[in-house]
């Protein structure tokens, strides 16, 4: 707060003001604030109004210290001055025994006679004011299950008790009854109480999250996995990083525990690790510490005690020393309310929470599937996984000269070779074989490098393998070895033409490039007669390979004939030699020219002979790779049920070899685009999701969370809400993420695809903080105007809707001045319109001049648009236009204005033909103008006649459907009549 409030109507200014902000350390300062400004009044009931905001905030802030403080204020003012309270504010006075109630039962320190007394308290203050007692049996059956007493009589004297104005609110006690029976064991019985909080019919400011928190594992227990799934995600979202719902955030990462999904626990305690700080409520607390526990314990039980976790501040925590830390704090925490109590409930119930076995094995529980594994820090490249036939011998003799024999034959077991000959060659008492046909340690090195400029080559680190090759020539020139020289030389040449080709530009100094490598290869090539024949088919290869992806880069149709030509050569030359790797290599080539040629029934008839080919004689690695080229080729043809075929066995084949032998992550992209041109989205979203995990661990993390944004934008479409925005929190917290190290644009995407995931999700608090954040943000957008117009035109909707419609016109002005910009056209439009709509919808005749206004500016867009010869996709502007001032007009009561804009809205649409556009939207235009003409202006007779004209013509042009609501308009009127 910038200044003190000076008045009483600025006090309650402020008040409002702070009502809105969400709680936390800014609301609870602020309300602070407002007692201190209240108390130089000197009436009395600002004062009351501030000390009851100020103990919401401590309530809901969690700090229950405070709040039976404050109240006591409170219980005296109204003991001296009770004429300062309406009926209004001695309900909530009331209500609130039971706060304090909850606050003081949270705090260990406060003797169990304290906690009667009060109960006492509330029970003679009821009854003296005449009030019913139910709510004060609630406090007290509460009180009993608090202690762990027996809970039978308590619980009967407050359920079979009537409700009063002052019991809980319907969705509270639900909770509360469905707790009782989940403690007596009976999952069913609790369950089916829960059913109108779980099922969304009765809630309140703490349900549904209260309960979905509860509700997960007796949904397991009883078998209701996809309810259970599909609870944890709503209501993890409505209670992470509230200190006042810490405990139902520990039973959300106990639920993750519990189902196989360590690492989303794991993930979801970083987002909630201000929690161990934050939270000054005791028994909130000891239920979050339990809770982390629980996960801490599953994961140090599978062997990732080392992994790192969030904890307290102040220090580095692994997931064992953090179980510990916190183990003990929580031991304590229960002890002392066992203490206070005289019973052992609070360590019982502990200990039977850390005693839960899990309850299934692996439950998906997002898009964003990962394991222990996937968390772990990242370590030095090991060997890649291959099959047992391939073991690595353990000889070094062996070893060296199995590596370079399956490297001259391109078989991709040669990596597992040379990586465990990287760590061999590291030790400090390596000792090189003195062994005339193994070479000395310098080929050796050489060998390694030339295998690390491959894999930093395949990864698009293009100057990194250029560099590496250069070197890795050097020392084979220094170990005599000048075939293995000129190979890796022209390796080095051939990343020189991998620079970006953005553009047109791009594409030219890049297919110049790539032009100048293959006339170098061609010089080396010349220059260096007599090469074995393996390593001159590999220079032969390196040659037709930039000629290629010249080709690729160009699309130009007189690149075509090179690529051929060079290919020949090769295929010719690896016939000649059998040298079965290249053989294929020049036929995938050649296959490829034929597609990036356009031909692709060439290209398919190519494929299928090198197939035979590869299925008759090998080399069989290059079997998935084949298919999954055939795949993106049958793609190009558009049968998408055979290119899912190919690619679904090529991703199967590649299993067979080790990661990096196949583009996977190609593969799942290429299947999720057959998946959506066969109608199964929900199996493209697992592909896309697969593909994007696959990007991340090889380090591409910019293509990955463009993969992974495609997959939130598809999950939302298919409706799956809560997915969508699961995964966009995950990816949000991604530590380059919070560091702001990511590129800021596509994070501004996945928080605008969030934002519409919440909107979608009824979610419209939180929808519309995350847009007039993204709005507010892209104003500095200078580079991309038309952004920040689409951004700040979503976000003045959604302010609409709330009511707020200052703020509104507020981004739609924002928005209009970015169009200047960069025009948004129909966009722009729908948006003001649709302001317009709301703000006559909520305020009638008073909203009108304001409404009015916006649909001005929207006129002026459309004259804009067709100055620019500007065609909307969708509806008319025009159009739209007057029919958004029939509504409007309507809305404001101005039943004529409304009819004469309606009926030049149907002017402009003309009559419907027989095709399906418009024919909703002219159908719903003379609906509404009969409506306004029979309904409000009473002029039944020419709005039936209307009605049935409009009816028979859309019979006639076989548009059944679109007919319903008129004719059932016209019999309301004939029978009104």
């Amino acid at each position: 707060m910038t200044t003190a409030p000076q008045t009483i109507d600025e006090l309650y200014q402020g008040l409002q003001e702070n009502d809105r902000r969400p709680y936390g350390r800014t609301r609870t300062v602020t309300a602070e604030e407002l007692v201190e400004a209240a108390e130089q009044f000197a009436e009395p009931r600002p004062l009351v109004h501030a000390l009851l905001e100020l103990q919401e905030a401590y309530t809901y802030g969690s700090e229950p210290r405070k709040s039976p403080v404050v109240f006591a204020r409170l219980l005296t003012l109204f003991d001296e001055q009770p004429d300062v309270f309406d009926e209004r504010l001695r309900h909530t006075l009331f209500w609130r025994f039971k706060w304090v109630a909850n606050a003081l039962r949270a705090l260990p320190e406060v003797p169990l006679a304290g906690l009667r007394q009060w109960s006492a308290e509330m029970h003679d203050r009821y009854e003296k004011a005449g009030l019913g007692l139910q709510p004060y049996y609630g406090q007290a059956y509460q009180l009993a299950a608090h202690v762990g007493e027996d809970t039978t009589l308590a619980y009967e004297l407050w359920a079979a008790r009537t409700r009063t104005s002052l019991t809980d609110c319907e969705a509270c006690e639900t909770c509360e009854r469905a707790r009782y029976h989940l403690a007596t064991g009976d999952d069913e019985r609790a369950l089916r109480a829960w059913e109108p909080v779980l099922n969304g019919k009765e809630s309140c400011r703490e349900e549904p999250a209260r309960s979905t928190s509860y509700a997960p594992l007796p949904l397991l227990r009883t078998g209701r996995t996809d309810r259970a799934r599909a609870l944890h995600l709503t209501g993890y979202r409505a209670c992470r990083r509230n200190p006042s719902m810490s405990g139902e955030v520990g039973r959300h990462l106990e639920f993750c525990a519990l189902t196989g999904n360590e690492a989303r626990g794991l993930e979801l305690l970083a987002e909630n690790r201000s929690l161990f700080d934050d939270v000054d409520s005791p028994l909130d607390l000891l239920s979050y510490l339990t809770g982390v526990e629980v996960l801490l314990q599953r994961v140090e039980l599978l062997g990732h005690g080392e992994l790192p976790a969030a904890g307290y501040a102040g220090r580095t925590w692994t997931v064992a020393g953090l179980r510990a830390e916190v183990g003990g704090r929580a031991d304590d925490l229960a002890a002392r309310f066992d203490a206070r109590n005289g019973t052992t409930a609070h360590t019982d119930r502990r200990r039977a929470r850390l005693d839960r076995a899990p309850l299934l094995d692996a439950l998906e529980l997002t898009l964003r599937t990962r394991g222990l594994d996937d968390v772990a820090p990242a370590a030095p490249a090991a060997a890649p996984a291959v099959r047992t036939a391939a073991a690595v011998p353990d000889s070094l003799r062996e070893l060296i000269a199995q590596a370079r024999a399956l490297e001259t034959q391109g078989h991709p077991d040669a990596a597992a070779c040379w990586a465990r000959l990287r760590t061999l060659v590291a030790a400090p008492d390596y000792a090189h074989p003195d062994d005339p046909a193994l070479g000395p340690l310098v080929q050796l090195r050489a060998d390694l490098l030339a295998d690390e400029a491959g894999r930093a080559a395949e990864k698009d680190q293009v100057d990194e393998a250029a560099a590496l090759y250069e070197e890795a020539a050097s020392l084979y020139d220094e170990a005599g070895a000048p075939g293995h020289a000129v190979l890796a030389r022209a390796c080095a040449l051939l990343p020189a033409g991998g620079i970006p080709d953005e553009g047109a530009d791009g594409a030219e100094v890049k297919a110049a490039a790539l032009t100048a490598a293959h006339d170098a290869l061609v010089r080396l090539h010349e220059e260096t007669p007599g090469l074995p024949p393996y390593q001159e088919a590999r220079l032969l290869r390196l040659k037709a390979t930039a000629l290629g992806l010249r080709l690729q880069t160009s699309r130009n149709e007189e690149h075509v004939a090179p690529v051929f030509a060079e290919v020949d050569v090769l295929l010719d030359f690896a016939t000649r030699h059998d040298i079965a790797g290249q053989v294929s290599g020049a036929l995938l080539l050649r296959t490829s020219t034929y597609a990036l040629s356009g031909d692709l029934p060439a290209a398919v008839t190519e494929i299928d002979a090198l197939l035979d080919r590869l299925k008759a004689h090998g080399p069989a690695w290059h079997l998935p790779r084949t298919l999954g080229l055939r795949g993106r080729i049958q793609l190009g043809l558009r049968d998408a049920g055979a290119a899912h075929a190919d690619l679904t066995e090529s991703l199967r084949l590649a299993a067979d070899w080790p990661s990096g032998t196949v583009d996977t992550v190609r593969l799942h992209g290429d299947l999720a685009e057959a998946g959506m041109h066969l109608g199964r989205p929900d199996e493209a979203l697992r592909h896309l999701t697969r593909s994007a995990e696959l990007e991340l661990r090889h380090g591409n993390r910019t293509d990955a969370f463009c993969t992974y944004s495609n997959a939130a934008q598809l999950s939302l479409d298919l409706g799956r809400v809560e997915d969508c925005i699961a995964l966009i929190d995950s990816l949000l917290a991604e530590p380059d993420v919070t560091a702001g190290e990511l590129d800021d644009r596509l994070v501004a995407q996945l928080r605008l695809t969030r934002a519409r995931a919440l909107h979608k999700g009824e979610d419209l608090k939180a929808a519309t903080a995350e847009f007039a954040a993204l709005a507010a943000e892209s104003a500095h957008w200078d580079d991309d105007p038309g952004s920040h117009a689409m951004i700040a035109s979503e976000a003045a909707v959604l302010l609409a809707e709330s009511g707020e419609f200052g703020r509104a016109r507020e981004a739609a002005n924002q928005a209009l001045a970015a169009h200047v910009q960069a025009p948004r056209y129909e966009q722009l439009s729908s948006c003001l319109r649709e302001l317009a709509r709301l703000q006559a919808q909520r305020q009638g005749s008073d909203g009108l001049a304001d409404a009015l206004a916006l649909l001005a500016d929207a006129g002026r867009i459309a004259e804009e648009a067709r100055a620019a010869g500007y065609e909307a996709s969708g509806r008319s502007l025009d159009s739209a236009l007057a029919y958004e001032h029939g509504r409007v007009n309507a809305y404001a009561g101005e039943y004529e204005t409304a009819l004469a804009a309606l009926d030049k809205s149907l002017t402009l649409l003309g009559e419907p033909g027989p095709d399906a556009d418009h024919v909703g939207e002219w159908a719903e235009c003379v609906r509404l103008a009969g409506a306004v003409e029979g309904i409000y202006l009473e002029r039944p007779a020419p709005a039936i006649t209307r009605l049935d004209a409009a009816v028979s013509n859309l019979t006639a042009l076989g548009h059944t459907e679109e007919t319903e609501p008129l004719t059932s308009l016209a019999a309301r009127l004939r029978d009104e009549g």
